[in-house]
This record gives C-alpha cells, structure tokens and sequence, in this order.
C-alpha cells in the first residue's frame, strides 16, 4: 500500500494513528460519553458526521486563504467552520430525534471545541491532502473516534457488572 492510496489514508486514520488512542485528541467527549453503548455510538456518529463536514469545509476555505495569501487566519477560520458545522448537526439531530439530542446533552456543544476535530483539519492542511484524500482521511478519523467510544462504552458496561474495589471506582477505572 502506498501512502497517498486512499485505503491506506482511512486505515491510517482509522486504526493505526487514531486520534483518541494514539493522538489522545477528544478525550473529554470520549470519557464523557461513553458510559452506555447506545450514547457513545450517537456522539461518535454525529461527531463523524462534523468531521466529515468540517474537514471538507476547511480543505475549501484553506485553497481560498493559500489564493489570497492569508495562511496566518487559518487557525480562525477553523474554529468557525467547525463550530457551523456542529451547529448544523444540533440544529439536524434536534429536528430529527429529540430523544438523541436529550441523551446527548451538553455533550453535542462540545464537539465545537473537541480537539480532534480542529486536529484533524490541521493535519490534512500540513499533509497537503487533496479533496478525496481529505475525505478519507476524515471518514478514517471519524470512524476511528467512534471505535474508541464504543470500545470504551463496552468496557464501562462490562465493569458495572464487575466486582471493583472501591478505590477504583468511578472515574479512576476508566483510565
């Protein structure tokens, strides 16, 4: 597999450098989140779903800053794009299914300033990704994401199950 291949981009993203496990990028959605199976699939969807959306978004506005000689507003232009796009998917799962948007929370928010996402626009600009590069990339990542909060929901609800001793209780178990 070479590296530009795309399969190779996802994977890359996906499995090998996760931004949750390898990257330790979007920790406080990911400790948050993920005490029910059900809650951490709906985040790491939705949370897929802007990384997607502002990943493809900020390759767009970073031709437009290269064009005009404006690289230094990056970081700016960023924030904006993902915090529009986070409003769209509150905006779309609100609509959608209230139930969600309960269960989720303050959690939904959030995702404007989970880390991962800014990171991952980052890192497809310093890679010099192209669209359909960047698009894999950010389904790599976002599914990545939703790997790591599924795993550690998984694991949460098999330790409610457990026989823990009390000092490791609570938050102290999950890391």
């Amino acid at each position: 597999m070479h590296p530009d291949d795309l399969s190779f981009i996802f994977l890359n993203a996906f499995i090998i450098n996760n931004f949750v496990l390898a990257f330790f990028l979007g920790l406080c959605p990911f400790l948050g989140v993920s005490a029910k199976i059900e809650t951490a699939w709906n985040m790491g969807l939705a949370t897929m779903f802007v990384m997607l959306v502002s990943s493809l978004c900020a390759y767009g506005v970073n031709i437009l800053l290269v064009k005009f000689d404006l690289e230094f507003l990056r970081l700016i232009c960023y924030i904006a794009v993902i915090a529009s796009a986070v409003q769209l998917v509150e905006i779309t799962i609100k609509k959608i299914s209230p139930v969600m948007f309960r269960a989720l929370g303050i959690f939904l928010p959030l995702i404007t300033t989970n880390c991962a996402i800014l990171g991952l626009a980052l890192f497809q600009t310093f890679k010099e990704y192209n669209f359909l590069q960047c698009l894999a990339y950010s389904a790599g990542a976002g599914a990545g994401f939703t790997l790591a909060l599924m795993l550690m929901a998984g694991l949460r609800v098999k330790l409610d199950l457990a026989d823990v001793p009390s000092i490791s209780q609570g938050s102290a178990i999950s890391f």
